[in-house]
């Protein structure tokens, strides 16, 4: 699997991290550095992409 696929998350993974993104660009954090950052926090939060 290649760095940055997401192929592996949950759909609820990955509309956590969008609602995460959201609210840093909320915030005034750059679109780029708001998805990293979400990305970032999901994976601590979720421990990462795994299927539950």
């Amino acid at each position: 699997m290649p760095q940055g696929d997401k192929s592996s998350y949950t759909d609820k993974q990955k509309r956590q991290a969008r609602h995460i993104e959201e609210g840093y660009e909320k915030k005034g954090v750059a679109p780029a550095e708001a998805k990293r950052r979400a990305w970032a926090t999901e994976n601590k939060v979720s421990g990462g992409g795994k299927k539950h």
